[in-house]
């Protein structure tokens, strides 16, 4: 048997489950290798409670009433509430919060005595402050190293999320992505990530940043963990989560190993132009080499729109925010200013304090297009193109079955290189943002290394509800190749 990190979640499962391995094993393995917080992935850690949570998996696994993934070890994004931990958004205003509940997908994955799947929980992990990053650097509680070279990004926001999997700190984690969060991190760490179709999991407990595109998803290091726990996560929440869409919950798993004999693979010539480093082309290229080999046909296409794709969503985006946000105000939970004469004082101190630049950034400039004047020149404006994006990978999906190509335009860049440039990041984020403002599936895939020796990500996009598909993609695409077998050095 492999070492317990670098066991995947089906292996974990497995070994589990025929009593190779006890849960309670298990977990302090995952735990001795936090000790120090490597990466500075983590921001909450309860060794008490993961223990707790292992040896109830136990108790479950002896009766027989175990869950699809009973003791294998979780870590939650730092936007998920949690009861038994912590939780902060990465932002100083949520210091000291702890939720009275757990988020849905927190429950999903958790106690099969409630049931989830199974799943115990290492600790929550840190991320870009309320979700608002590329590259990690924004936490309130400093940034997150990526695994394969600590002078680099992670990727953001979940790049606390993708370290912590790429580093075998965790054989799985939960990630939020509201505009390439999951698949952006995914690629620059090396692992396997995969965004839901809008709506699909459940949003409940989940801390806001733009409700219409934030969505929920897992991050490991194959495909075939992806579909595991998505199978886990999905499902209709509609008593608590209006955004809920009224679909079943699916076994993603099932369709794995199909052939991929005529399979159209779309490739938008938008995804190809200048701007592309060439080394990231490279893999690419490589990867979809890979699809041709296995009997897939790849087909011409165009997204005429994507370059919009970054004002509209820089205008959505924080609209939303700046509404979500004005919750946090020192009142009811949180950091509250210590000094301050009268109530209005008591709310300028308290976000002044709290809040980070990118996020008071983000909440000026929604309130900006959302004000008296501009809301129909900017916002309506960009809801209309938002649409037509949408129209856009309808008329794709006319002519191919899934889109694929590069998740950035580079690998991971070094820290401070777009410091005194916050447009930078956000251009960054060009190949991710049109399926999320559509609502698409999309995931990330290992698809070779660039400059520095550092990863490369494939993305592909599905149409609405076809998640499935996408995982199989992913999933025979690792068959064939070892990307993501892969790991950072001294691991």
């Amino acid at each position: 048997m492999n070492s317990l990190h670098d066991m995947t979640v089906a292996e974990l499962a497995q070994a589990l489950k025929t009593k190779q391995v006890s849960a309670v094993e298990v977990a302090t393995g995952f735990l001795a290798r936090l000790g120090g917080n490597p990466h500075n992935a983590f921001l909450d850690i309860d060794s008490e409670v993961t223990l707790a949570q292992a040896q109830a998996s136990d108790a479950r696994l002896a009766a027989g009433t175990a869950g699809l993934l009973e003791g294998v070890p979780v870590g939650h994004k730092d936007v998920f509430v949690t009861r038994d931990f912590a939780t902060t958004a990465g932002s100083k205003i949520l210091t000291g919060y702890r939720s009275p509940f757990d988020a849905t997908l927190v429950q999903k994955l958790g106690a099969s005595a409630s049931g989830g799947a199974g799943m115990v929980t290492v600790g929550k992990l840190n991320c870009d402050e309320f979700a608002m990053g590329s590259a990690n650097e924004n936490s309130a509680f400093g940034k997150v190293t990526n695994p394969w070279d600590t002078a680099r990004v992670p990727g953001g926001s979940s790049g606390g999320s993708a370290a912590a999997v790429a580093a075998r700190l965790v054989p799985a984690a939960t990630g939020t992505d509201t505009g390439g969060s999951i698949r952006q991190p995914a690629s620059f760490c090396g692992i396997t990530g995969i965004k839901p179709t809008y709506g699909r999991a459940s949003r409940y407990g989940m801390i806001a940043y733009a409700s219409s595109l934030d969505q929920g998803g897992p991050m490991a290091r194959t495909a075939e963990d992806c579909a595991l726990l998505l199978s886990a996560m999905c499902g209709p929440d509609l008593d608590r989560d209006s955004t809920s869409l009224d679909v079943p919950a699916e076994d993603f798993t099932a369709s794995l190993n199909q052939s991929l004999e005529g399979l159209r693979i779309g490739i938008p010539k938008e995804f190809f132009g200048e701007g592309l480093a060439a080394d990231v082309r490279a893999a690419v290229d490589s990867a979809l080499r890979e699809y041709e080999k296995l009997g897939a046909k790849l087909v011409p296409i165009s997204l005429p729109r994507t370059e919009l794709s970054i004002p509209v969503y820089y205008i959505i985006a924080p609209a939303e925010a700046s509404s979500n946000l004005s919750r946090f105000d020192g009142v009811k939970f949180g950091h509250r200013a210590k000094d301050y004469n009268d109530l209005v004082d008591m709310y300028k101190k308290t976000r002044a304090e709290g809040f980070g630049n990118e996020v008071k950034r983000r909440i000026m400039t929604g309130a900006y297009v959302l004000s008296h004047g501009y809301y129909d020149a900017y916002y309506l404006q960009a809801q209309k193109i938002r649409r037509m994006i949408a129209d856009d990978f309808q008329n794709a999906f006319k002519e191919c079955d899934v889109i694929a190509g590069p998740v950035a335009p580079s690998v991971a860049w070094k820290f401070g290189e777009n410091a005194n440039d916050p447009v930078a990041d956000y251009l960054a984020d060009i190949f991710t943002l049109p399926a999320s403002l559509a609502g698409l599936p999309g995931m990330s895939v290992p698809a070779g290394f660039g400059a520095g020796n550092m990863p490369v990500g494939l993305q592909l996009i599905g149409n609405y509800f076809k998640e499935a598909q996408l995982l199989n993609a992913a999933h025979r695409l690792q068959q064939a190749t070892d990307f993501h077998l892969r790991k950072p050095e001294g691991i």
